[in-house]
């Protein structure tokens, strides 16, 4: 439980600052104010200036709302078309379409996920939308196997055999009965890619492909200030720290979950 109160504040303050962002920010992003450049914390700049004078508060905190919603987005993507897909191979288990479902994802899984994305968004222009697609297709077949792979052996058990003796049909079955019992898998899961969204939008905005100028991410953030490393480090540890202590908490989050939804786990301790 503790790493799931530690996760879930982590990666709560995260979530509070993008919110907090949509509504107010402690200064202007896009703002330039070359007199007021690389200055200390004060009052009027919490965290202090970039090297273009722009707000840093501000900055992480409108680079908090780019990364989650792209990570949120693609990872919705994911669930979206991964699930569906997933339940479908597990009842459809040795048919033909089960092996195209499956070896789809073989193909997909060949290759590195960020070289997927780096891919994509190359071909198609880099934007935030691409990086949305690009991370959403990836995520699809990690959904469709988890939700193929928990749903398998519950088309064995006696209430799913009672629901199909009810005149029920395998999409209803499905939806009814196996969705639910694989649910807790999906939720653990889905914290985990949405770290790792966040990871690969700031790996592609590090290198130029993700969100471009003026929308501000981390990755953007690290990649300006690459430049300005030994004059000014906080540019670059303060995005740092937001990716790492955002990803941590993700993944403390999602090992908590996993303990207090798998029954099994529950009466280990018990």
């Amino acid at each position: 439980m503790r790493a799931l109160w530690i996760g879930a504040l982590l990666a709560g303050a995260a979530g509070l600052a993008a919110l907090v962002s949509l509504v107010w920010l402690p200064g202007e992003v896009a703002r330039v104010d070359v007199g007021s450049r690389l200055q200390g914390m004060s009052a009027s700049h919490w965290l202090g200036t970039d090297h273009l004078g722009r707000d840093l508060a501000a900055m992480l905190m409108a680079g908090a709302r780019t990364s989650i919603a792209v990570a949120l987005l693609a990872v919705g993507i994911g669930m979206a078309f991964g699930v569906p897909l997933g339940l479908l191979a597990a009842a459809r288990r040795g048919s033909w379409l089960d092996e195209v479902v499956m070896r789809g994802n073989d193909l997909i899984f060949a290759f590195p996920s960020l070289v997927i994305a780096i891919l994509i968004t190359a071909v198609f222009g880099p934007s935030a939308v691409n990086a949305i697609l690009a991370i959403g297709l990836f995520n699809v077949p990690v959904f469709a196997r988890v939700a193929r792979g928990g749903a398998l052996p519950l088309w064995t058990l006696d209430f799913v055999a009672a629901a199909r003796v009810a005149g029920k049909g395998a999409g209803l079955i499905s939806v009814q009965h196996v969705l639910p019992n694989v649910a807790n898998l999906l939720i653990v899961q889905a914290t985990i890619q949405f770290s790792l969204g966040i990871l690969a939008e700031a790996a592609l905005s590090y290198v130029g492909l993700g969100a471009q100028p003026p929308t501000v991410s981390w990755g953007r953030m690290l990649a300006e200030a690459q430049t300005m490393i030994y004059v000014a480090p906080m540019l670059a540890v303060l995005p740092g720290v937001a990716i790492v202590g955002t990803v941590l908490g993700l993944n403390l989050l999602g090992d908590g979950l996993r303990d207090l939804l798998d029954p099994r786990l529950r009466r280990g301790r018990a």
